[in-house]
């Protein structure tokens, strides 16, 4: 019998999630990446195998205004990041996607991300 191991286990319910999640042209998948430290958004287009806009935590824009949030946390620095992709993907066009989640369970900064992918205008 094999021992636990969560990463193991993540990518298993990744797995899972994307047999279900596609991006098309319409519609393209918002993927959400989580580290100890940061957090990665990225939409995606997976009928021409093309990123559309991504946002992290590493960026400058981001670090400006997380350093306000930072007293309160990484969730605040979550939404900005949530809130930011939405911004730069409506830039082209686009108003629905389909959520991706990436294996993590969805609470605290996954959910963060997708609230302030939503507050700016985003449907899904």
């Amino acid at each position: 019998m094999g021992s636990f191991n969560k990463k193991q286990a993540r990518l298993k319910r990744k797995r899972r999630i994307r047999r279900h999640v596609a991006g098309t042209s319409d519609r393209p998948r918002l993927s959400v990446f989580r580290s100890a430290k940061h957090i990665y958004a990225q939409v995606i287009d997976d009928t021409q195998g093309i990123t559309l806009a991504a946002a992290s935590s590493v960026e400058a824009t981001v670090k400006e205004n997380a350093e306000l949030a930072a007293a309160k946390g990484k969730k605040e620095t979550a939404g900005l990041v949530g809130k930011l992709v939405a911004e730069r993907l409506m830039e082209k066009g686009f108003k629905k996607v389909v959520f991706d989640r990436n294996g993590f369970l969805y609470h605290g900064r996954v959910k963060a991300v997708s609230e302030g992918a939503r507050k700016a205008g985003l449907d899904f």
